[in-house]
């Protein structure tokens, strides 16, 4: 009998442990869903509501210029404070951020947006440490086979991430349509709602338990000498850069930046907008994130290794293919009811597109770079924020028919890219 109780007491302690996992990440996707329906639904209406000198839209190209130069260090904050504190940092940048559009000036809007570039930097890294170090654990610890539990934990995440577009525009919509004239009392309403669930996010994100990654993977300690942690940090940015893999990779992480900007910048502006007014923005965008959250639950269940995501992302990318080939052949904004229905339709489609992206590009990172999960994480940001800063810019300079075709070479080319790296991961399982 008392042979048997070390077992029952260390099949108690799996299943506790297996309990924390899974708690930690409702707990984790629930605090970014309370922080980014607010983040998301401002940046939607940046460029509506700050017209005045292009202010909302050269904040957002200063934001993820600033979100791109900060995720080289990135992973060295992340290391240095530990993935549960580096996500709480990093939801200030986005508090402050919707407090500055209470008053929003080039003072406010432009000190705001560079420190918010520098806080997405670390919540994105840390996000992607934590919920990959959680996978692992929970995979060593229930005995289930690691690539399932990535692809599963990534697919919640991103379910419940995705579905921010959904409540926060429709938030807004209802907010928003009382407004009137030059009355700013819904928009102020409005922003103080979303300081509101921001703060929320960030208490409950106080609730998740601590994960040291380091000890998982063997990364330097913390207390390292600055000229270790230099050395570290030089490493984790350009030792990613000479890995086939990466470099395979990197076409369509920035492909992934350059269709969520696409949506941003130019959808609602040259599509939404003279179909379905203004108001139909935050309708055509909650589709969006409707099917984005959708496909992003039923993807990540599906997920179990380089295989599936293959096939998974290839689907994803001949569904934008599709769309952007419309677009840019057969596309006319049409009055009647049929061309009321086409953005919606295209909202849904391009939703389902971006949940395949999110997902699988985070599970495959999971997998393939297991022994530098900061550095691989900083840089996948690194690329998606400067190819969505470049969109910003760019945006006021360049027509719908420039973008489409852009669109159009860079899925091809970010395609091309990823299956060569499957072939080549198939060729080296053989060996």
């Amino acid at each position: 009998m008392d042979d048997e109780a070390p077992l029952i007491i260390k099949h108690s302690g799996a299943q506790t442990d297996a309990k924390n996992h899974t708690r930690d990440v409702h707990i984790l996707s629930s605090s970014f869903l309370l922080i980014f329906l607010a983040y998301g639904a401002v940046q939607n209406l940046e460029s509506t509501i700050n017209t005045e000198e292009n202010l909302g839209t050269i904040s957002l190209g200063i934001l993820y210029s600033s979100f791109m130069v900060f995720s080289f260090v990135a992973s060295l904050v992340v290391r240095y404070l530990g993935s549960k504190n580096s996500l709480i940092l990093g939801t200030t940048g986005y508090w402050l951020f919707i407090a500055a559009n209470l008053k929003p000036t080039w003072y406010t809007m432009v000190p705001a947006s560079l420190y918010l570039g520098f806080s997405a930097s670390i919540i994105w890294v840390a996000e992607g440490t934590y919920l990959t170090s959680t996978a692992r654990s929970h995979a060593r610890d229930c005995n289930l086979p690691e690539g399932t539990v990535i692809g599963s934990f990534n697919g919640e995440f991103w379910g419940l991430f995705a579905s921010y577009q959904f409540i926060g525009n429709l938030i807004s919509l209802a907010l928003l349509s009382e407004e009137k004239g030059g009355s700013t009392s819904g928009t102020t309403l409005l922003f103080a709602v979303f300081l509101c669930s921001m703060t929320l996010g960030t208490i409950l994100m106080c609730f998740l338990h601590k994960r040291d990654g380091k000890r998982e993977e063997g990364l330097p300690d913390s207390s390292a000498s600055f000229y270790s942690s230099m050395v570290s940090l030089l490493k984790s940015t350009i030792t990613p850069l000479f890995d086939l893999r990466m470099l395979l990779i990197i076409p369509l992480i920035a492909y992934s930046g350059l269709q969520q900007a696409f949506v941003w910048a130019e959808f609602t502006k040259y599509i939404v907008k003279p179909a379905l007014g203004e108001s139909g923005v935050c309708g055509a965008m909650a589709m969006y994130g409707a099917f984005d959250a959708i496909c992003s639950l039923v993807v990540g269940r599906v997920t179990s290794g380089l295989k599936s995501i293959t096939l998974v992302v290839s689907a994803g990318a001949l569904i934008q293919f599709v769309v952007l080939l419309w677009l840019l052949l057969k596309y006319s904004v049409d009055s009647e009811v049929v061309g009321i229905v086409y953005p919606f339709l295209v909202a849904a489609a391009w939703g389902i597109g971006d949940g395949v992206l999110n997902t699988q590009l985070s599970a495959l990172f999971g997998i393939l770079f297991k022994h530098d999960t900061e550095g691989a994480f900083a840089q996948l940001k690194v690329w998606q924020s400067a190819s969505i800063a470049a969109v910003f810019f760019l945006s006021p300079k360049i027509s719908l028919l420039v973008m489409l075709v852009t669109m159009l070479a860079a899925v091809c080319i970010s395609l091309a890219g990823f299956l060569l790296l499957t072939l080549q991961g198939a060729c080296a399982s053989k060996f």
